[in-house]
């Protein structure tokens, strides 16, 4: 990707490092994955490294989270881009890592062009076609959102399309982990938020992605990790994918990401998390959420860039 993509004017912020033991409202995070994208785990749960108790704080769940996201696999809904599938693993962390059956674990994130359903009027920055453009038949409301329910090894997997890029934010995915609720009506209801998060790629994979169809028809300032606000540059621990190329010749073909979760099931989180994220792209997501969204005086972290 050419050097105009890099955003060097925005200082980094760095989130909330928990040391000693601390944990904001909750969260954890496995320092280290499982062997890419095998079936299962072993008896304990633990990662590939053995490094459970490496924590992580939650972050900020950013404005553009919606309720009412549909429970499924596949949540492209034929919005075009480099295919991502993506392995996550629930453990629990009070319990030896133990893998969490049943959690709930939620995901969204912008399109290829920055844009995120319910609200693909803002801005991205930079230079980029209306999201209508694409081509899709996309729901406006629902695409690249979505939950999947944790199998007896506490995995989920979703298929979806590498994220683009907005301004301020360096390339990521959300996600939440939900325990003690129950798939109703293709939606997962009740329960208690125990993990918010945000996932992210490495910069040198992220360009390369972004130098294709249909990415490259946006054009702008994007940040790096170094430079991001919410990622606090420690690693895996700090939410950094393990990612594994489909066709190493030809990245075009997709990409396979990893990452372990640990959670404590007991405790819950807001949303708030740390990391503040800064301002949204013009100032406030100015696209129509469903009805029954929550509104920015409703979220605690409304404020804070997605």
């Amino acid at each position: 990707m050419t050097g105009n993509h890099r955003n060097s004017s925005i200082t980094r912020r760095r989130a909330l490092v928990v040391t000693g033991g601390t944990v904001a409202a909750g969260g954890f995070a496995v320092a280290g994955y499982q062997s890419a994208f095998a079936d299962a785990t072993d008896s304990t749960g633990a990662t590939a490294t053995g490094a459970c108790m490496t924590l992580m704080s939650s972050v900020t769940e950013g404005p553009y989270y919606l309720d009412g996201a549909l429970v499924r696999k596949d949540i492209t809904e034929g919005k075009s881009g480099v295919p991502l599938t993506l392995r996550l693993t629930v453990v629990d962390a009070t319990d030896g890592c133990t893998p969490v059956k049943g959690a709930a674990v939620e995901i969204w994130h912008c399109d290829a062009w920055g844009y995120y359903s319910g609200y693909t009027t803002a801005n991205p920055g930079g230079s980029a076609p209306a999201e209508s453009e694409d081509g899709s038949t996309a729901n406006d409301n629902t695409y690249l959102r979505g939950y999947q329910i944790a199998n007896a090894n506490g995995v989920v997997k979703f298929e979806t399309i590498f994220p683009g890029w907005y301004t301020p934010r360096t390339c990521h995915i959300h996600v939440k982990v939900h325990t003690g609720g129950e798939k109703e009506d293709g939606t997962y209801e009740g329960g208690t938020v125990n993990y918010t998060g945000q996932l992210f790629f490495d910069d040198t994979i992220a360009e390369e992605i972004f130098a294709l169809e249909p990415y490259s028809r946006h054009s702008g300032s994007y940040t790096t990790l170094d430079d991001d606000m919410v990622y606090d540059g420690g690693g895996a621990s700090s939410g950094l994918l393990t990612l594994k190329a489909v066709h190493k010749a030809d990245p075009s073909k997709g990409y396979k990401g990893s990452l372990s979760l640990a959670i404590d099931p007991d405790a819950e989180n807001t949303g708030a998390g740390s990391g503040g994220g800064g301002t949204p792209p013009s100032g406030a997501p100015s696209g129509e959420p469903p009805s029954g969204a929550p509104s920015e005086s409703a979220s605690p972290s409304a404020s804070a860039s997605s």
